[in-house]
């Protein structure tokens, strides 16, 4: 029944070992890519391995940090609700979202974020992997990094914030919760496009960003060389020292061009022209002479400026990433404040900030109103420590100064004859409890004008009547609230939208009386206070400024050490 099986002589000449050998490696090959895979089962039960919970400060144990509690990223709770399923890869491998994510995190140091911190060394490794704990180990990492920048890249990290809780009370977000970052992450339409609007999308931060890119170029081209320092250079002088002065500045200028032979020696007009600008985007008196400050800035290396850079846009990703289409934005370390409209400067002005030991805090809020003539309430701590030992020294130094004395806080509280105290029997907790409110007028510390927005620091923006002091360079005289330098004008631009209600000249008579007024802003007004050491002006140039606070080596050796 199997005679037409049997071999004819043809076929027993046939070489069958080399067929067999052949056949077998290609069915082994073939076993090998068919079965190498693993199942979606093995998948899914590898994931549940790395199930794992990460501080979200760090995403791993850092024992120079100190103990810091906030929410962690437990992945448990996030693979659960997917059914412990693979986000990002398949059984094939990574999947078109993953290398979105990993785009992403490669890409941070755009943003001036560090991609070390997001593990893509690592995950590069586990691309191309093929069996089932590697693909795990891709899916939960490519998880909780994307996790981590959605934090970092949105609202500043939580790094500052653990170093010192008060200094940089804004850096990240306490309340974050990673679940309901991965709910939208994994309910978006299109993941690039989220991610892509994470970041602040404002005129200020996407200049940092560019102004970035342009110094780590600088820095790939070699920096610049240093300025000998020496006797102050000025303009006419001619000395060695100057030609370097010149290569310095080309390096950043591109206005001021080479000086041949001789000439680069010359402390020429041109060149007086560029040290005027280098004054003017670096907070220095611009007075066209190259001192011993204009030097030293000129000899900062270009890596300190990155540096400068990179915590700048830190510190712009941990306030509101909408500065609004008016809104008011002022920078302590500048002593500057300018109004906005439409990403246009319709308002620019000097302001006076706090004192080292009074430092003015980073925030952001809304203007609600305005206080026209208004009294100055006069905090406990100052009257504790100034208003005290004043009167002890001149019983009559509150009616010298219009300042009225009340027995309490209360409403009700009694008015009282500051003379017919004795205050050297009086205690610092007893003066505390004493009101002191001085009322309106050229006098009163606050000026004519008060603007208000609420907020846990207890600080506003006011007028002065000591204007001279707007005259200096460094300007931080406050106890922690900003002094402006043209309260009429800030009160019209806040008033704008009021044109019926508050025009111009009803305005100004209200403000040129004694009489207090309180105007509310039906729609409150933003208002951002930063410190920034480093920002863009209008035509996108990077301007450096002093650390009146010495906060950028703090947030130096924390973010980028």
């Amino acid at each position: 029944m199997f005679s037409h099986l049997t071999p004819s002589r043809q076929l027993l000449k046939f070489p069958f070992k080399k067929v067999f050998g052949c056949c077998l490696m290609l069915l082994l090959t073939v076993a090998d890519n068919g079965y190498s895979r693993p199942t979606d089962a093995e998948l899914s039960k590898a994931i549940s391995s790395h199930l794992l919970c990460f501080p979200l400060a760090t995403m791993e144990p850092d024992k120079n940090l100190p103990t810091f509690t906030t929410q962690n990223l437990c992945l448990t709770e996030i693979y659960n609700k997917t059914g412990v399923e693979p986000l990002w890869v398949s059984t094939e491998g990574p999947t078109e979202k993953a290398q979105t994510i990993l785009n992403y995190l490669t890409n941070a140091y755009q943003h001036g974020l560090n991609p070390q911190e997001y593990k893509v060394d690592r995950l590069g490794e586990l691309w191309p992997a093929e069996d089932a704990e590697k693909l795990a180990e891709l899916d939960t990492a490519l998880t909780y990094n994307l996790v981590k920048y959605i934090h970092d890249i949105s609202y500043g990290q939580l790094k500052p914030l653990a170093s010192d809780p008060e200094l940089f009370a804004e850096a990240g977000e306490k309340t974050f919760n990673p679940v309901l970052a991965m709910k939208h992450v994994l309910s978006t339409g299109n993941l690039n496009d989220f991610l892509a609007s994470l970041p602040p999308q404002h005129h200020q931060y996407r200049g940092l960003k560019a102004g970035l890119a342009h110094y780590r170029k600088i820095a790939e081209n070699g920096g610049w060389t240093t300025v000998p320092g020496g006797p102050s250079l000025r303009p006419g002088d001619i000395d060695p020292r100057i030609s370097a002065v010149r290569k310095r500045l080309q390096v950043t200028d591109p206005l001021l061009g080479p000086a041949q032979g001789s000439a680069a020696t010359v402390f020429d007009p041109m060149l007086k022209e560029a040290v005027l600008a280098f004054q003017r985007q670096n907070g220095l008196t611009p007075d066209g002479i190259i001192g011993k400050n204009t030097i030293s800035a000129l000899n900062i290396s270009v890596a300190e400026n990155i540096a400068t850079i990179r915590i700048n846009m830190a510190r712009w990703r941990w306030q509101a990433h909408d500065l609004g289409k008016r809104y008011v934005l002022a920078n302590i370390a500048s002593f500057n404040l300018k109004a906005f409209e439409d990403d246009e400067i319709v308002l620019d002005m000097p302001v006076i900030v706090g004192q080292e030991q009074h430092q003015t805090p980073v925030f952001s809020g809304k203007i609600k109103y305005i206080d026209v003539n208004p009294f100055w309430n006069i905090p406990p701590s100052i009257a504790q420590k100034e208003e005290l030992p004043a009167l002890r020294k001149n019983s009559n130094y509150l009616v010298n100064r219009h300042v009225r004395l009340f027995s309490s806080w209360r409403p009700d509280a009694a008015e009282l004859d500051s003379r017919a105290i004795d205050w050297h029997t009086v205690t610092q907790d007893k003066m505390a409890g004493y009101k002191l409110r001085q009322d309106p007028g050229p006098w009163n510390a606050l000026g004519k004008i008060k603007f208000v927005f609420p907020n846990t620091y207890s600080v506003y923006m006011h007028d002065t009547p000591a204007h001279n002091l707007f005259d200096r360079t460094k300007r931080d005289f406050s106890h922690g609230c900003i002094r402006v330098s043209n309260g009429l004008n800030l009160a019209l631009f806040l008033l704008k939208d009021q044109a019926e209600a508050w025009p111009v000249e009803k305005f100004k008579e209200i403000y040129n009386q004694l009489d207090r007024k309180v105007i509310q802003l039906p729609v409150p007004v933003p208002v951002h206070i930063t410190y920034l050491t480093t920002w863009v002006d209008k035509n996108g140039t990077i301007l450096f400024n002093r650390d009146i606070y010495a906060r950028d080596a703090k947030l130096y050796s924390t973010l980028l050490k």
